[in-house]
């Protein structure tokens, strides 16, 4: 039976994190390699040294306690965490890793340029990406930094703030010249680029225009999954999209893309960096959360 100074059996820990995932004795016992007998004495053996009762027994089937509930999510997330690193150690061959969560875009067009920077001055750390455009798909354990849009608070998260941002109308300069633009209500009769909205929080041709008054009207737009695609659309001549200033900067200074009116709104919310707040940073995530922050515009 394996211990560590201060925790229970790591033996007993095991077979309750199967059976509470499992909702079975036996099917974690097969999981595991052991007998069902085996499984229910570390478990017994658990709610002993617990004082508590972790699973109603029922026919045939098992149902968690609160108490159970509770010691069931943090082992899964120790596990989780264990295993994040082990892989990340495993792959890396030793060299320090930091994992980072973004959206394609963030990812693609504003993180990923700058990280030269942070490279030059840090070779000893290794920065993997990971990437989801779904709002709950940064939600793992084996992810060290999120790069997240909101209002700044989400459930045991802490946040330090990147920037804020502005929204206006982009498009080609070939579209642009062959479009006279005097109004939102002439923006709002072209062709425009719109971007699935999986996530609420993001802003829409729809909030745009409310935001700036003008009248609800009938729009032409043409739905891409992805915010790069909607700007790749944008810059071969295909419409308006809505461009994000930190994400478009680039575009517009080279001139891929251009800005139809001085129409502009203020994002609603921020763009933050954040990570776990029950787990603390080790000095490699520290550095580049830190860099992140400097990065501020």
């Amino acid at each position: 039976m394996v211990r560590i100074l201060g925790l229970p059996s790591l033996n007993a820990l095991a077979a309750f994190e199967a059976a509470a995932r499992q909702m079975s004795l036996t099917k974690a016992a097969e999981e595991l390699n052991v007998t069902p007998g085996a499984v229910s004495k570390h478990v017994r053996t658990l709610e002993e040294d617990l004082g508590a009762r972790l699973f109603l027994r029922l026919h045939r089937s098992l149902e968690l306690t609160r108490e159970g509930e509770a010691m069931a999510i943090a082992v899964r997330e120790g596990f989780e965490r264990v295993l994040a690193t082990y892989r990340q150690i495993k792959m890396s061959g030793g060299q320090p890793s930091v994992t980072v969560g973004s959206t394609m875009a963030m990812a693609q067009l504003w993180l990923i340029p700058r990280m030269s920077e942070f490279w030059a001055a840090h070779q000893d750390i290794a920065v993997e990406h990971f990437i989801s455009d779904h709002p709950r798909g940064l939600d793992r354990a084996d992810i060290d930094l999120r790069i997240r849009y909101g209002a700044g608070e989400w459930p045991d998260e802490e946040a330090a703030k990147l920037y804020d941002d502005i929204i206006f109308p982009v498009a080609s300069p070939e579209f642009a010249s062959s479009h006279a633009v005097q109004s939102l209500e002439d923006i709002a009769a072209l062709q425009l680029l719109s971007v699935e909205r999986i996530d609420l929080t993001w802003t829409d041709w729809p909030d745009f225009f409310r935001e700036l008054g003008c009248r609800d009207r009938r729009l032409n737009a043409r739905r891409c999954n992805s915010y790069v695609i909607a700007m790749q659309s944008a810059r071969s001549g295909q419409g308006v999209a809505l461009g994000w200033e930190n994400l478009v900067r680039p575009w517009i200074e080279t001139g891929d893309l251009v800005r139809l009116t001085d129409a502009q709104m203020n994002a609603p919310h921020s763009y933050f960096v954040t990570w776990n707040s029950r787990r603390p940073l080790n000095r490699q995530t520290t550095i580049l959360r830190d860099w992140m922050v400097t990065l501020q515009d």
